[in-house]
């Protein structure tokens, strides 16, 4: 049956004219320097090989266009979440190894084993249900985080009964730091202990332990295989150090109007700020529903070519307000873009400000913000 409601000629599913609309918002992920921050983190890590973690559609930058431009740098080993992810990627990537983090649930077995995922078994329970099916598995141990992975009861069980393992094929044992962000903390030597302690009550195989910042701690916190993540997209894996890898999102939106300051006027919802002349405001055409953080007001800044302007007032669903009294009259006008992330306001100074982590400010970025790729994939 025709579509009895076709869209109009000239008009895209979203309503816009097929001609170029500018967009409110755009994220620019640059591909080369992604793939400069892998080569960074895979010689750091050397001997051990340097996986990329592309789960949650590459921390929100997609995970086509990411995933495809790490393969041409080389890399053959993925991280993600969950199955549908892994079944995702394997279209995009055929003959890589791709490790699931969830494991295999009930009822995913058939989909884990036709795409040739690798789970990682976290259970006794999954374990069960994997050596069914047999295959390849990482282990995971948990030494510290108390969320997923066999805790050390379930070690002595496999110790004492190994047939619990049988058709299964050990590719790594893994564990994961909590605090390995923060260098000095006491918990990176006790997990390390621990997992060094229960992995020998295992069948041998290679072991996997850093991710980001475990990376650039010392062999002692990667093991064989290192999980490449946040730092891959520029966020800076420690807390209170200069970052070690390079920027690879900025965040961009449009100005939508302009206001010189005629005398004093509060700013936005609340009223939490107050302009006074001789002022001068620029609303911008993204908000909290684009992923920029709500938290933000009054507490951080934007960027025009290199300039920083503090934002101002509350953050809205969809507009952002900033004071450009800092420009020379004529230096910025309505459409241009203004930097709410990137090299000036970096994405790390962005989390901070709001509250939170640069991994919940990239998942976050919505998808009405326009996505564009520089470089190859």
């Amino acid at each position: 049956m025709a579509n009895p409601y076709p869209f109009p000629s000239g008009l895209t599913a979203r309503g816009e004219s097929a001609a170029a609309v500018p967009p409110s918002g755009v994220l620019t992920v640059n591909l080369d320097a992604l793939a400069r921050n892998y080569r960074r983190m895979r010689d750091a890590a050397s001997p051990a090989v340097c996986a990329a973690v592309v789960k949650a559609d590459a921390y929100g930058l997609g995970i086509a266009p990411v995933a495809a431009r790490l393969a041409l740098e080389g890399c053959t080993r993925f991280f993600v979440a969950t199955v549908d992810e892994g079944v995702e990627l394997r279209r995009i990537v055929r003959d890589a190894s791709i490790y699931v983090l969830e494991g295999v649930a009930a009822g995913a077995e058939r989909a884990v084993a036709e795409s040739g995922l690798i789970p990682v078994l976290n259970s006794l329970e999954q374990i069960e249900r994997w050596s069914r099916v047999g295959g390849a598995a990482v282990l995971h141990v948990d030494t510290g985080m108390a969320r997923l992975g066999l805790d050390e009861r379930d070690i002595d069980r496999l110790a004492a009964e190994p047939s619990r393992l049988a058709g299964i094929e050990i590719d790594h044992v893994m564990t994961h730091l909590a605090c390995a962000d923060e260098p000095e903390h006491p918990l990176n030597a006790e997990q390390l202990r621990r997992f060094d302690a229960l992995r020998r009550r295992l069948p041998p195989a290679p072991t996997s332990i850093g991710a980001s910042a475990g990376i650039f701690l010392g062999s002692a916190h990667r093991g064989d295989l290192v999980r490449a993540g946040i730092g891959l997209y520029g966020g800076n894996p420690f807390q209170g150090r200069p970052s070690p890898v390079e920027t690879v999102v900025t965040l961009s939106a449009r100005i939508v109007q302009i206001r010189d300051v005629a005398k004093p006027t509060t700013v936005g919802y609340g009223a939490t700020y107050e302009a006074r002349p001789p002022s001068r405001l620029a609303v911008l055409a993204a908000g909290y529903a684009d992923g920029y953080p709500r938290a933000a007001g009054n507490v951080c800044d934007a960027a025009f070519r290199g300039t920083r302007l503090p934002i101002v007032g509350r953050i809205s669903m969809d507009l952002t307000c900033i004071d450009v009294s800092a420009l020379p009259p004529g230096a910025i006008a309505i459409g241009d873009y203004v930097e709410l992330i990137g090299r000036t306001v970096t994405l790390d100074e962005v989390a901070t400000a709001a509250g939170t982590i640069g991994y919940e400010i990239l998942t976050r970025l919505g998808p009405r913000l326009e996505r564009r790729y520089e470089g190859e994939f």
